[in-house]
């Protein structure tokens, strides 16, 4: 199995750990499961410091993008520690999964911002209404159209921000990275 498909795997295993997890008073599952994903994800010496330099600055981003939800009374999220009108310490989990998918199994998205945008536009919503309505991980406090909607645009501006703060790294800070850049290693 090519490392890439293990990436996106691992993704799925955090995901579903967490919001299952959390649904069924377990909050502990997902963050478990992102600490595994992390150690096996960073164990590959070629994308660590990549990986480290993008994970340390898009984690405050996407925990702030959800504690926006949970203060703005958007979205109640379940097990919600520590308390409003921040988001869950779980949700933590989730943006590790993803943000540690960048440079791995979603490569193939770092010269396709159009593809990024429509993918963003698509999976954020249907990931927050799994959550939602799959495992009773959150709850839409607004209209549900209107949260599909909103989730919608601020995920087709999310993904390729990610995908554009790696490729900031790889241009500025890591001239040598090809190998993420282009896929190759995959």
């Amino acid at each position: 199995m090519s490392r890439a498909i293990a990436n996106a795997l691992g993704f799925q295993i955090v995901w579903f750990s967490t919001v299952a997890g959390v649904g069924h008073g377990l909050p502990w599952a997902g963050p478990l499961a992102a600490i595994v994903f992390a150690a096996w994800v960073l164990s590959d010496k070629t994308t660590r410091s990549a990986d480290v330099w993008l994970l340390l600055r898009a984690l405050p981003i996407g925990y702030m993008t959800d504690c926006v939800w949970v203060a703005s009374g958007s979205i109640r999220f379940a097990e919600p520690w520590p308390a409003q009108p921040f988001a869950p310490i779980w949700i933590l989990a989730l943006w590790v999964g993803l943000i540690l998918s960048i440079n791995h199994s979603l490569v193939f998205l770092h010269q396709r911002p159009w593809l990024a945008m429509l993918l963003g536009a698509v999976s954020g919503p249907i990931a927050y209404y799994g959550a939602s309505r799959g495992f009773s991980a959150a709850a839409f406090e607004i209209g549900f159209s209107t949260m599909m909607w909103i989730l919608a645009i601020t995920w087709a501006a999310l993904l390729p921000l990610l995908l554009a703060m790696s490729a900031h790294y790889r241009r500025t800070l890591a001239i040598g990275a090809a190998p993420i850049a282009t896929g190759e290693r995959q």
